[in-house]
């Protein structure tokens, strides 16, 4: 499977939500305009999801629909608007990004295209409140079955983690550095976490870490920017198709580390290198085997850190099919019975692990 260069967006956009006074009369025409786009079966689209529930979401995707060639398009039951530019459909709708799941499914069942990836708009949230663009795959990977995954999608499960991230993490810093949004602005991957449930390649877009941030217009402008571009509805070549046939076919699978993973975002800066899903400490759940009562003569270490490696793993390799996965541990994160077992158990699954080197 080749990742389509370019998406069409679908989206319900209500004007009173947006904060681009000079753009409003743009969006109106936009929202109530009558036509409607025949849709042809079997077309491949990139698929853009937001929500009126928050500023750091529907703020890049007003920029976004500012930008010319967008027109209405159909509605997905039972009232989703969206618009379409080229491949790419940009959908809004107004609870929580988190908790509407299949879309990419349910736009299949509504129009007959075919969605080629999703890419999610919201907020980040942080302890230190530091503002913050982000970019990340997504799954609930550490959790156990029937556990109650407070962030939507469902335990131990793992989206496709689309080929974009790795590239469009490079193209978002040096946006961000061209516009003086950094130093201010963080501009990192996270981890691995939350939902909601999709089938198809998938990413986070984030703009954190407070009210104030997520209102910031020169952030969700950045936002915007990076998906014109990236996806190629400006006219230029389109960034972050996977194509195992060209180039470096070198994926990072990060283990271990806090949740911007420092150590993986100095492999993932590198060009050429392409990001699958990155599991932060607490996405490993393991039992101290010093702890715990195994049966005799087992030498058992608990938790569901094996199902989140695999799980990991596998979606990584679904998503870059003919790519080279190499798991990279954060050494300095982990206790050494922790560091032993995984990576024996990396060792019995095959799974190749690499140091920062071998991603050149």
């Amino acid at each position: 499977m080749v990742l389509k260069t370019s998406g069409r967006n679908v989206i319900r956009f209500l004007h009173t939500h947006i904060r681009f006074q000079t753009n409003a009369s743009h969006i109106k025409s936009l929202i109530n305009a009558n036509s409607r786009v025949t849709v042809p079966n079997r077309n491949m689209v990139t698929l853009i999801v937001a929500t009126t529930a928050d500023p750091a979401s529907i703020n890049p995707a007003a920029a976004l629909l500012a930008k010319p060639g967008w027109t209405t398009g159909p509605i997905l039951p039972p009232d989703i608007k969206s618009f379409t530019n080229k491949q790419t459909r940009l959908i809004q709708h107004d609870r929580s990004i988190i908790k509407e799941d299949d879309l990419d499914l349910r736009w299949e069942e509504a129009t007959g295209e075919v969605v080629d990836e999703v890419i999610f708009l919201s907020r980040h949230t942080a302890v230190s409140n530091r503002p913050a663009l982000t970019v990340h795959p997504i799954g609930v990977l550490h959790l156990k079955e029937g556990e109650s995954p407070p962030q939507g999608g469902k335990p131990g499960w793992a989206a496709l983690p689309n080929p974009r991230i790795g590239p469009w993490l490079r193209l978002l810093m040096k946006m961000a550095e061209a516009r003086s949004l950094v130093p201010e602005f963080e501009i990192t991957l996270e981890g691995t976490h939350h939902g909601p449930i999709t089938s198809k390649p998938t990413m986070f877009l984030e703009i954190g870490s407070t009210e104030e941030y997520w209102k910031r217009q020169d952030a969700a402008q950045v936002m915007a920017l990076l998906m014109w571009e990236g996806l190629g509805l400006g006219g230029g070549e389109v960034v972050g198709n996977w194509n195992s046939e060209t180039g470096k076919r070198k994926v990072l699978l990060g283990i271990g580390g806090g949740h911007y993973a420092p150590r993986h975002m100095d492999i993932a800066l590198k060009d050429d290198i392409w990001v699958g899903h990155l599991l932060s400490g607490y996405s490993l759940p393991m039992e101290d085997p010093t702890q715990t009562k195994p049966n005799p003569g087992e030498n058992h270490i608990g938790g569901t850190w094996r199902q989140s490696i695999k799980a990991a793993y596998e979606a990584t390799k679904a998503a870059f099919p003919g790519g080279e996965i190499i798991a990279h541990l954060d050494h300095k994160s982990f206790k050494g019975w922790q560091k032993k077992a995984i990576t024996e158990f990396l060792a019995e699954e095959s799974i190749n692990v690499g140091k920062p080197n071998d991603f050149t």
